[in-house]
């Protein structure tokens, strides 16, 4: 076993015992290779400021049921980064498709914003009742999902689909040109 994988088993112990010193060895150790490596797969600096700050947090809290078969951290680390940076990459992805485009610019005046707003309100008019009455209570009157299904005698999950489904839809009919 080289000096390196020594130095990690022992940073792993201190680490397991609660040393706040180890975590800061290991966060000077391993910082700039794990930025490099969030860098690589994340799409943004907040990300992969995001992704370090959590693998660090894991390491810590997961530090007393740490193995290290090869004796070294870093492969660990990586597998850790790596997991977070796929957990931020999905739940970025899932959040893009309810996002509207950021060439679509607030209207300057009221009638103009009337006007956007009355093709929204004629688009949620013609969704079939169940939906509409969903947009209406988790879009328009601010109701948690849990809430809006309450109300309607509907799971949560099957709110969320139509909720999910009717953003779609209405992102659709906003950013088309053709209004």
């Amino acid at each position: 076993m080289d000096n390196t994988a020594e130095d990690d088993a022992g940073l792993a112990r201190r680490l397991a015992s609660g040393d706040r010193a180890a975590l800061a060895t290991a966060f000077d150790r391993f910082a700039p290779t794990l930025t490099r490596y969030a860098w690589a797969i994340a799409g943004s600096r907040q990300d992969v400021e995001e992704i370090v700050q959590d693998t660090f947090l894991t390491l810590w809290q997961r530090a007393d049921g740490l193995q290290l078969p090869t004796g070294s951290l870093l492969p660990w680390l990586l597998v850790v980064c790596r997991n977070h940076a796929r957990n931020t990459g999905r739940r970025t992805a899932k959040n893009a498709g309810d996002e509207l485009p950021a060439e679509l610019a607030a209207p300057g005046d009221t009638t103009e914003a009337s006007e956007q707003l009355r093709w929204v309100r004629d688009e949620i008019a013609a969704l079939p009742d169940t939906d509409r009455r969903i947009c209406e209570l988790c879009l328009l009157q601010g109701y948690s999902y849990a809430e809006a299904a309450q109300l309607l005698g509907l799971s949560v999950g099957a709110v969320t689909q139509r909720v999910s489904r009717s953003r779609r839809r209405l992102k659709k009919a906003v950013t088309h040109d053709e209004h």
